[in-house]
């Protein structure tokens, strides 16, 4: 793109942005955050494609009014890596959040088809598990040890397998992206109507409650990871077709990059997910209190650090923004 296109194409947006630096009672705080993120991404292409013209001295010099005004008074002696997971990272779930939700929806439409489909046909769930696991489980249930699976490898060696096939998992889910959100959508498809046939089929055998504080107690990190994933290749797939004014392979390297960092994002949860899935979820004879516990500290996080807290980040910026000027 010619930079006097780049310049027409979004001078009035930057505009509008002095004009909220001047007065932020005039400006919502979703329109704040809308522009905050356009900003830092139209610096970052003129840095790449106008290194050395006005445009980006303009950019840098307003991005730098934006940084004083928000995080003046403020200590800001943390380390890149803080920065990642305090800020940049909350600030990208924030952006995504219509993403995350489509995501979410549609895993849980997919649990649903699965939960549907091995409820009107006993066979399903050895179409989607596999004849050896199912014939596997139903003699552990014969035995009183229905999910004595989470018992058969050594905690260190399940940790690892674990861990290391959820991160591929994940990673595929967002490199599917590239065929658009239906390449994601299909994967979020799959392992939710994986995850809805596996659970039925303990419902099929009254072991709904027992199945679910055992398999739960991993499963909530490790899904949630998934769905996240899934958010990361939306995001990809979407900077592929909704450009805005940007370049389809600027907008998209933009896109393959927050989305990357969402995938980055997930790692941490699926170590902790392989960790209580090796060395935790296998004592199927812990009080069923504990099993509780961890399950719902696994939810509030997730629901806290990936929806409210990029929330109140924002909330508290546009607040500062506003006291200062």
């Amino acid at each position: 793109m010619k930079e006097v296109v780049f310049l027409d194409s979004n001078a009035n947006r930057w505009k509008t942005f002095e004009d909220m630096l001047s007065n932020p009672k005039k400006m919502e705080s979703d329109h704040i955050a809308d522009l905050y993120i356009q900003l830092t991404d139209d610096l970052s292409y003129a840095q790449t494609y106008y290194p050395n013209s006005d445009t980006t001295i303009y950019l840098n010099q307003l991005s730098a009014r934006v940084h004083q005004q928000i995080y003046k008074n403020k200590k800001m002696k943390t380390g890149r890596l803080k920065t990642f997971w305090t800020r940049e990272l909350p600030l990208i779930m924030y952006d995504a959040r219509k993403q995350l939700l489509y995501a979410f929806l549609i895993f849980v439409v997919s649990m649903l088809i699965g939960v549907i489909s091995a409820k009107n046909d006993l066979n399903f769930v050895r179409i989607i598990m596999g004849d050896n696991y199912v014939n596997m489980t139903l003699d552990n249930i014969k035995k009183g040890d229905p999910l004595a699976v989470y018992k058969q490898s050594g905690e260190t060696m399940m940790f690892l397998q674990i861990t290391i096939n959820n991160v591929k998992v994940a990673f595929i889910a967002f490199l599917f992206g590239i065929f658009t959100a239906f390449g994601t959508g299909f994967m979020l498809f799959k392992n939710g109507v994986m995850l809805g046939s596996f659970q039925y089929f303990f419902v099929q055998h009254d072991l709904f409650w027992e199945s679910t504080r055992v398999i739960w107690i991993h499963g909530a990190l490790e899904i949630s990871a998934i769905i996240l994933a899934g958010c990361a290749g939306m995001v990809m797939g979407n900077s592929l077709i909704f450009t805005k004014t940007l370049p389809r392979k600027t907008s998209l390297n933009i896109g393959v990059k927050k989305g990357l960092k969402i995938v980055v994002g997930t790692v941490p949860l699926f170590i902790v997910a392989g960790f209580l899935e090796g060395f935790v979820t296998r004592h199927t004879e812990m009080p069923i209190t504990i099993s509780w516990i961890i399950i719902l500290l696994s939810f509030t996080f997730i629901i806290w650090y990936f929806i409210i807290y990029p929330y109140q980040l924002i909330k508290a910026d546009k607040n500062l923004l506003t006291t200062e000027n």
